[in-house]
């Protein structure tokens, strides 16, 4: 059976509306990749949307969305889902148990700038779950060389016994992962990219909660195809949209603040097929060695403000 089709009129723009009214809108089994960051529900201020639910109704309301995800994604369709460690179990098992699909995947983004906590160990991490609808049939393009990374031995060693495919992944807990080049490569389950603060060039500067580009072409080079239709319920930045239309996808999105559609529709327009992705292709090369950082004496030299991290108790 052909696979249902997205109207022209849908395609390419960042809608503004609720998710589920959006998601209502597409014909079953039309998306070929869904990649969804929605709100944590750990008290974001966000300017439409209040993140503050009881958890029994965050968790109503992420399965009806989730439902619908389902719904519309082909039956080689790919799922890809941000989430925070307080509903990371939950919302694993629903989509699992409720909805039927297969986890490749539950990829750890590893980031620096992270958020400063004062009572728990800080965070600097976030769930990146990989679903897909067939466990048999879905698209992942592991021999695309932009996905994958040479490994230390082809690199440093020069060992010609090395796969020329790229290395093996590893499950070692690190500390400073540029001390280590050799690690968090673009073939592990943890994956190391700087969350987009302040002062980096990529920030859009109107929203809070942005994804890195080079993450999201991650992501759509390896379970997309050039051509396919790439869906964000949760626009926000518009960041998944403009690395779907950079690589050549069809993007749609939807965002529930007339101001954040507004300006990623503007972000939208302003890219094009083949742009290259903002942010270093290899992130390890642009953070310092230890040897290279800044030392404790000069960083005493820095104004408090400065520290621009969020304390959470």
């Amino acid at each position: 059976m052909d696979a249902a089709v997205i109207p022209d009129e849908l395609l390419g723009e960042v809608h503004t509306r609720d998710c589920l009214e959006g998601l209502a809108e597409l014909p079953d089994g039309s998306v070929d990749l869904v990649f969804a960051d929605p709100p944590f529900n750990i008290g974001y201020e966000y300017d439409e949307y209040d993140d503050r639910r009881d958890a029994d109704d965050y968790l109503a309301w992420s399965r009806r969305w989730t439902a619908e995800v389902v719904r519309v994604l082909k039956p080689t369709g790919t799922f890809w889902l941000a989430i925070g460690d307080e509903y990371a179990a939950e919302l694993s098992v629903m989509q699992k148990h409720d909805h039927q699909l297969g986890l490749r995947n539950w990829v750890i983004w590893y980031y620096t700038f992270g958020v400063n906590c004062t009572r728990k160990f800080s965070r600097s991490h976030a769930h990146l779950f990989y679903f897909v609808k067939h466990k048999a049939q879905f698209t992942f393009n592991a021999q695309d060389p932009s996905i994958r990374v040479p490994s230390a031995r082809q690199l440093v060693y020069g060992d010609k016994r090395a796969n020329p495919r790229g290395r093996l992944p590893d499950d070692t807990w690190v500390l400073r992962p540029q001390d280590i080049p050799e690690s968090f490569g673009a073939d592990e389950d943890t994956w190391y990219f700087p969350r987009i603060n302040g002062t980096f060039k990529e920030r859009a500067g109107w929203h809070g909660c942005q994804m890195p580009e080079q993450l999201l072409g991650r992501i759509v080079r390896a379970c997309s195809n050039p051509g396919d239709v790439v869906l964000d319920p949760f626009a926000g930045s518009g960041t998944t949209l403009a690395v779907a239309r950079k690589l050549d996808r069809l993007a749609i999105g939807f965002e529930l603040s007339p101001e954040y559609a507004a300006r990623a529709s503007e972000r939208l327009a302003s890219v094009a097929s083949g742009d290259p992705l903002a942010g270093a292709e290899n992130p390890l090369t642009s953070a310092p060695s230890t040897s290279r950082g800044v030392k404790l004496t000069d960083r005493a030299k820095r104004p408090a403000s400065d520290d621009r991290q969020l304390e959470l108790l």
